[in-house]
C-alpha cells in the first residue's frame, strides 16, 4: 500500500467533510439511494450483500463518516483499510466493482446535496474515493479464496430502466468506488 501522503488539498478535505455533514441527517435515505443505484448500474454486485440492507446501510454510512473524519490524517486508518480490503476480497469484491461503487456514491451525493453538489465538491469526493479505493485495490490484489455468496432478499426497490444503465455508462468515468461491508 502506498504511503498516505494525501493527494488532496486541504480545501478538498474540507469540502468532503462539510458536504458529508449535510448528508448525515438523511443517512438512511442516502444509504437506500446508494444501494438502489449500485444494484441498478451493476446488478452483479447484488449477491455480494447478505442480510438486512438497513443495517448494511448504517454500516456504510458509519464507515464513510469515519473515513471522512480522518481524511486529513489518513495514515491513522491504513490498517483498517487493509483489513477492510481483504475482507471485501474474501466476500467476492473485485476491482471492477469499485468503479460501480464510485459512480453510485457520486450519484447519491448529488441527489442528497442538490445544488450544494458543485463541480468542486464532485472533484473533491472523486479524489477522496480514488485515493481510498486505490489503496484498497492494491491490498486486495493479494489473492485469497472468496467467501461463497448467498442469495439476497432486498427490502428496497428501484425502478431502473435501460436509461439508468446508459446514464451510468456515459457519466464521467470514475475509476474506483467506495466501501461495501
Amino acid at each position: 500500500m502506498q504511503s498516505a501522503s494525501i493527494p488532496m488539498t486541504p480545501r478538498q478535505v474540507a469540502l468532503v467533510q462539510e458536504s458529508f455533514a449535510k448528508i448525515v441527517p438523511i443517512r438512511e435515505q442516502a444509504a437506500a439511494l446508494f444501494y438502489n443505484r449500485l444494484f441498478a448500474i451493476d446488478p452483479n454486485t447484488r449477491p455480494l450483500f447478505r442480510g438486512d440492507m438497513k443495517s448494511q446501510g448504517a454500516k456504510l454510512m458509519a464507515a464513510i463518516g469515519a473515513v471522512v473524519k480522518s481524511l486529513d490524517r489518513i495514515d491513522t486508518m491504513l490498517d483498517d483499510l487493509r483489513t477492510l480490503a481483504r475482507r471485501h476480497h474474501r466476500y467476492g469484491v473485485r476491482e471492477v466493482h469499485y468503479a460501480s461503487v464510485g459512480a453510485a456514491l457520486l450519484w447519491t451525493l448529488e441527489q442528497g446535496l442538490g445544488v450544494d453538489f458543485t463541480p468542486d465538491v464532485r472533484r473533491a469526493w472523486a479524489t477522496a474515493y480514488d485515493l481510498l479505493s486505490g489503496a484498497m485495490i492494491a491490498v486486495s490484489s493479494v489473492k485469497g479464496p472468496p467467501i461463497p455468496a448467498v442469495a439476497l432478499q432486498l427490502d428496497c426497490q428501484h425502478s431502473a430502466g435501460p436509461e439508468l444503465l446508459r446514464d451510468a455508462l456515459t457519466s464521467p468515468k470514475i475509476k474506483r468506488h467506495f466501501i461495501y461491508h
